[in-house]
C-alpha cells in the first residue's frame, strides 16, 4: 500500500478501507490531523510520542511532499501522509473505530456565507467522527476564524455523543505553521476539544 522509499500513502483504491496494521511497522494507537499544512505540528508531535502512529490528510501534494521530507529527515517510522479530501477519508477509507484522536487545526474557513456548506465541521461532522474514533476518542480543533469557531462548538454541543473538555497543555503549547504566522500578527487561536462520550 505504501513504498518503503516514501512516507506516503499510495492508494490503491478510494473505495478500499486502509489497514493500519500494514502501513506502519508497530501496531500502536492511531492518531489523525485531518488537513495537515505543512506538517510542522505532525511532525513534531509524532517524534514527541514515538508510541503513536500517526496520518495526515491533505488535498494539496506539495503539502504532503513536506511532511515527506521531514518525517524523513528525522527518521519517523510512525508517520504516514495520504493525499485526499478530509470528510471523505473519515467516512469511506479510515476503518471504523480505529483512531484514537482527530486534529484539524485552521481548516479553510469558507467565510463566505454561500460556501459555508463546504466546511469540514459542520452538522454532519460528529457523526463522521463518532465513526472513526475508538472509545474515548478526542477531536481537537483550532481556527483564528470566531465565526467558524461558534459553528465548530455548535454542532459539537448539540451532539450527544461528545463532551468538552480541555486540551493538554503539550498539545497547545505545539504550533501549526498557520497558527505561527496568525500569532506573528497578533492573532490568536481559538480551540476546543471534544471526548467521544463511553
Amino acid at each position: 500500500m505504501e513504498s518503503q522509499a516514501t512516507l506516503l500513502i499510495a492508494l490503491r483504491s478510494v473505495v478500499e478501507r486502509l489497514d493500519p496494521e500494514k502501513l506502519f511497522p508497530r501496531s500502536q494507537p492511531l492518531e489523525v490531523e485531518l488537513g495537515c499544512g505543512d506538517a510542522s505540528f505532525l511532525v513534531e508531535y509524532a517524534r514527541r510520542h514515538p508510541d503513536r502512529n500517526f496520518i495526515g490528510v491533505e488535498r494539496l501534494l506539495g503539502r504532503l511532499r513536506k511532511l515527506d521530507r521531514k518525517g524523513s529527515r528525522a527518521g519517523l517510522t510512525n508517520i504516514r501522509g495520504v493525499q485526499i479530501e478530509s470528510a471523505y477519508f473519515l467516512q469511506y477509507l479510515l476503518p471504523p473505530k480505529s483512531a484514537s484522536a482527530l486534529h484539524i487545526y485552521f481548516p479553510d474557513p469558507w467565510p463566505k456565507k454561500k460556501h459555508r456548506k463546504n466546511r469540514l465541521i459542520n452538522e454532519q461532522f460528529p457523526a463522521l467522527a463518532r465513526g472513526a474514533l475508538g472509545p474515548d476518542g478526542m477531536v481537537y480543533l483550532r481556527t483564528d476564524d470566531r465565526d467558524y469557531f461558534a459553528q465548530m462548538t455548535e454542532v459539537f454541543g448539540a451532539s450527544r455523543d461528545f463532551v468538552r473538555t480541555e486540551t493538554p497543555a503539550e498539545l497547545a503549547e505545539l504550533t501549526t505553521d498557520f497558527e505561527r504566522d496568525f500569532l506573528q500578527r497578533g492573532i490568536h487561536g481559538l480551540r476546543a476539544a471534544y471526548q467521544l462520550k463511553a
